[in-house]
């Protein structure tokens, strides 16, 4: 599993830690990944994704899962996001024509 969030796609960065007598060694900054659950209104399920808290923050903002994706540009999504974005889309188009056909 790859140490990526799926929405902002942070990722593990590389850097220093430096003693205090100067000394340079490797290390890594991995960011703060957390197994979450958002309810998707149009799927009708809950979807489990691995996300940074500032990419939970993000999808809370701007009012859910489904809205997120579908007001967000795919240039700026990773693969992950938006392969679920489609998703979310071919199941809102079924539902549109279902009703324009209940009609």
């Amino acid at each position: 599993m790859a140490r990526r969030c799926a929405i902002t796609g942070k990722g593990v960065q590389a850097g220093n830690n430096v003693s205090h007598a100067n000394n340079k060694t490797r290390r890594r900054f991995l960011p703060n990944l957390q197994e979450t659950s958002f309810f998707s209104d149009v799927l009708g399920t809950s979807i489990q994704i691995r996300l940074s808290t500032n990419g939970i923050r993000t999808i809370e903002h701007n009012g859910g899962l489904d809205a997120f994706l579908l007001g967000t540009p795919n240039r700026n999504l990773p693969e992950e996001a938006q392969v679920l974005k489609r998703r979310i889309q071919r199941a809102q188009a079924k539902k549109a024509t279902a009703a324009a056909a209940a009609a």
